[in-house]
């Protein structure tokens, strides 16, 4: 087949080097990694050609057997006049190596070409990686918005078992639109969520985030929102819509939203204003006192109460505490679900609070660390985790500047206080700046600082 592009040639090349490289060698011995599942199933086939040749044997009552036996011998006695058998025997030897590894080379080579993604990863490789992934913990993340999304992105370079349980109570944007004309559920974070956890193609995953910039009716929309809206409509629920839109895109675990009941946030101010709907919330720029929803006590989705039962780690946030993390706390299986784990578990699992790194206009303004926490407590009416992640430093000037500019702050630190509601703090540099000063929580770093703290304290449970 004619190489007619320069980035076909070039992959050419690097295939034809690789297979007389340390690297291809590299690779062949990959397959003897324990926990492939290969090596035993490769016995198992080597045994039963040896009983099939066996059986043959006995049926033939061995005398083709005889007969080859006797050839084989005369053409050795021939070979060994010529070579003596300190010559003949080890050449032999070698050209048989030679072949298995040729042949096997081959093989595997074939099925990788099948199998290979547009990234050129060799397919032992994947089998490693996926082998590494399943063997994860049972991650559980409760929270929203882009802070959880942002967290996921990191979290599926170390776990396969993670299951994210999302908000349902967003009302702005596109998500709002559809629910008020639709009368669907929320899909703008649970979308997110999905593109987070794929490990199909960038250019799929793109798709789903796409947002339509032109057209009557469609402006604002995003692709993902329409698609899972109608998968709604098809399977007749949005359990059922995320489960056919997570095949699609190939999801390392399963999102699920924390209830399927038309859930309605409503919030009471400072100055005793009654905001109704979680965008009218954050608009309302005061100070939240109480937060609640309508139906008072919405029913958990049973898939994410059996999650939270099978964790084996626990994470709350990061994202906006009034309208990504708290609403899902209003569910009260949730709630008592976390508790029963990470408070009276036996042993209790590791569960940890990622607080924000900047306050929020309309929601957290002037909040502290132990401000956040007692804000968390209050809304489910008990201690849910044992721990806090905060960002060590503070971010640069010109983010400061910027922040400041909207009424937000880094959130302060106040060790006291939050060592007086019995919190441990983890202290750790988990933030991204752009260039133009947006502090985000980066999601390697994330990732990586939680499941150090996870391991210690799985070795302290132990």
């Amino acid at each position: 087949m004619p190489f007619n592009t320069p980035k076909r040639i070039l992959k050419y090349f690097r295939q034809d080097s690789r297979a007389v490289t340390p690297y291809r060698v590299n690779q062949w011995f990959k397959w003897l990694s324990p926990g492939l599942s290969i090596k035993r199933w490769l016995l198992i086939s080597a045994s039963g050609v040896c009983f099939v040749g066996l059986g043959l044997a006995i049926w033939i009552k061995l005398t083709p057997i005889f007969y080859a036996i006797q050839l084989v011998e005369g053409f050795l006695n021939k070979v060994t006049t010529i070579l003596p058998s300190y010559i003949s025997g080890p050449l032999v030897l070698l050209l048989g190596f030679l072949l298995i590894l040729w042949g096997q080379s081959r093989t595997v080579g074939s099925i990788t070409e099948v199998f290979r993604t547009d990234g050129d990863e060799e397919l032992i490789d994947l089998l490693l990686n996926y082998r590494r992934l399943n063997r994860g913990p049972k991650i559980v993340v409760v929270g929203g918005g882009t802070g959880l999304s942002t967290l996921l992105r990191g979290l599926k370079t170390y776990s396969a078992n993670i299951t994210a349980v999302v908000t349902v109570a967003d009302d702005g944007g596109s998500s709002g639109r559809l629910r008020r004309e639709i009368g669907v559920l929320p899909p703008g974070d649970i979308r997110s969520c999905l593109a987070a956890l794929a490990s199909e193609e960038k250019l799929l995953t793109e798709l789903f985030q796409y947002r339509f910039k032109a057209g009557d009716g469609l402006v604002g929309h995003s692709f993902g929102n329409l698609f899972l809206t109608a998968m709604s409509d098809i399977t007749g629920d949005l359990e059922q819509a995320i489960a056919a839109s997570s095949n699609v895109l190939a999801v390392r675990g399963q999102v699920l939203p924390a209830t399927l009941s038309d859930m309605r946030l409503w919030a009471e101010l400072a100055d005793g204003r009654r905001i109704e709907g979680e965008s009218n919330i954050t608009h309302a720029k005061g100070s939240i006192i109480r937060l609640g929803c309508t139906p008072t006590n919405p029913p958990a989705l049973p898939k994410a109460l059996q999650a939270i039962e099978e964790a084996d780690f626990i994470v709350i946030g990061p994202g906006s505490l009034y309208t990504s993390i708290i609403p899902n706390l209003l569910v009260p299986e949730i709630a008592a679900a976390i508790a029963k784990r990470c408070q009276k578990g036996s042993p209790p699992i590791p569960c940890i609070y990622v607080c924000n790194i900047m306050t929020q206009p309309g929601e957290t303004q002037g909040y502290s660390v132990a401000d956040h926490i007692r804000a968390i407590d209050r809304a489910c009416g008990r201690h849910l985790f044992s721990a806090v992640l905060v960002q060590k430093q503070s971010p640069s000037e010109t983010s400061l500047i910027r922040y400041a500019q909207e009424n937000s702050h880094p959130v302060f630190l106040d060790r006291e206080e939050v060592a007086q509601l019995k919190r441990r703090i983890i202290l750790a540099n988990v933030m991204d700046e752009d260039e133009q000063g947006l502090v985000r929580h980066d999601p390697q770093r994330l990732a990586g600082v939680l499941f150090r703290w996870y391991s210690r304290a799985s070795k302290m449970r132990g």
